[in-house]
């Protein structure tokens, strides 16, 4: 006979089940399908949401950018993939379909003829190579480097060299950091040095 002693045994027993909210659940599948996409790549999140990140990506093999490395800043949006993600060097570049300041992006597949169809992966392996395998400097975002490609291509191509060389290398920005903080500490010292120099001062003789 099951009596009201043996329900509340079972009740005890079972185990605890966890409610996932939709919007949760729609997060946590996204960062699955991101961390399985980009498993090549590395990814460094911006915020808690999954809609920001950025992305390390190598300049692609025989072209001018080869040597360079550059982070970029990847925004999903809600309805990505049915809306473009929006695309962005953080780093600089010298290019002319890329703006120098902003680090935005002219490709028309992204910006304008963007279909469900493509993912990231499309986005790193194939748009990104093209636009620096074959920069358009009929349609700039820098007029400058768009100028000097037509001009002067030698020179433009020492350009893009010596941007890589200043801007996309790993070591730079390690580099960079390290004096950045070095110069802070010289600051703190010498701010410590003048207040306790001000102290000393301070005090008249007996």
């Amino acid at each position: 006979m099951l009596t009201r002693k043996h329900i509340d045994h079972a009740r005890l027993e079972l185990p605890s089940i966890v409610v996932i909210s939709e919007g949760a659940l729609s997060l946590t599948l996204r960062w699955l399908v991101l961390s399985r996409m980009m498993s090549d790549y590395n990814v460094e999140m911006i915020n808690d949401g999954l809609n920001e990140f950025n992305v390390d990506f190598h300049g692609p093999k025989q072209s001018l950018y080869e040597t360079g490395v550059w982070k970029i800043r990847v925004e999903l949006p809600d309805a990505y993939p049915y809306k473009s993600p929006s695309i962005g060097f953080v780093n600089k570049i010298f290019h002319p379909n890329v703006d120098e300041l902003s680090g935005s992006v002219c490709l028309d597949v992204i910006n304008q003829s963007w279909s469900p169809m493509f993912d990231l992966l499309n986005v790193f392996e194939v748009f990104l190579p093209q636009l620096l395998l074959y920069p358009n400097p009929s349609d700039p975002l820098n007029g400058d480097a768009a100028s000097l490609m037509m001009k002067d291509r030698k020179q433009y191509d020492e350009k893009v060299k010596e941007y890589c060389e200043r801007f996309a290398k790993k070591e730079n920005d390690i580099k960079c950091t390290s004096e950045d903080e070095s110069e802070e500490d010289e600051m703190s010292d010498n701010e410590s040095g003048s207040s306790d120099d001000d102290n000393v001062a301070g005090h008249a003789d007996p």
